[in-house]
């Protein structure tokens, strides 16, 4: 999200009509089209709540509601789970959640599905959190910040967080990990390629401890 851009009411309203076609085709017979255009509507007006750029955004709520109502159809059971489902939560969503995600994808080789989420999600991601993660073959360009919702958690197997507090919910079944890490956004080049390297030595001990590696 780094151009400028504004929609006009009712070019927004036709483009979200048709991320709402799109969806309600994907998830017909599981979810009513009243309940995809709720979730694409909300999921609009969570990402437009911090971005400081919108010419991005319709594409970016349509990710975020799929995403979210395939949390909700997994919750629910309307939908099975392939693999092991892991949500990694830190504040901002965009240094530790989203590096975590990442090197969990590629540790595991895809073994594990993996969300992130932030309890106050900034509007990017540091250039110092992609150049670290780039140094290692990894690449966030199409990653986002995006806030927590009720649904991710309830659908995860494995919750970790990571400097948020109490902001995500408790719920029974779930194994729940707090690590404690220091905030890339407040670190130099060389403080956040020690984050990382923390948070790798972490997901290696996470998915050996679920053997998936």
């Amino acid at each position: 999200m780094r151009d400028s851009g504004i929609f006009e009411i009712d070019d927004l309203a036709d483009v979200l009509a048709r991320v709402a076609d799109r969806l309600d085709d994907k998830f017909a017979g599981i979810f009513s089209k009243e309940t995809v255009e709720r979730y694409i509507n909300e999921s609009y007006a969570l990402l437009a709540e911090n971005a400081t750029v919108t010419v991005h955004l319709p594409s970016l709520t349509e990710r975020f509601a799929r995403d979210r109502l395939t949390a909700l159809a997994q919750s629910e059971e309307k939908v099975a789970k392939q693999k092991p489902e892991i949500l990694f939560v830190c504040v901002h969503n965009a240094g530790r959640s989203q590096m975590a995600a990442a090197l969990a994808l590629q540790i595991s080789n895809g073994a594990v599905s993996v969300r992130s989420a932030g309890s106050a999600p900034s509007d990017s991601i540091p250039e110092t959190v992609h150049a670290a993660m780039n140094e290692i073959g990894l690449n966030l360009e199409d990653s986002f910040p995006k806030p927590l919702t009720d649904e991710v958690v309830r659908a995860a197997d494995v919750v970790i967080t990571m400097g948020c507090g109490d902001a995500c919910p408790i719920y029974p079944g779930k194994r729940y990990e707090d690590w404690t890490l220091n905030d890339p956004s407040e670190l130099d080049a060389e403080g956040v390629k020690a984050v990382r390297n923390a948070i790798e030595a972490k997901i290696r001990t996470l998915l050996t401890e679920l053997k998936v590696i």
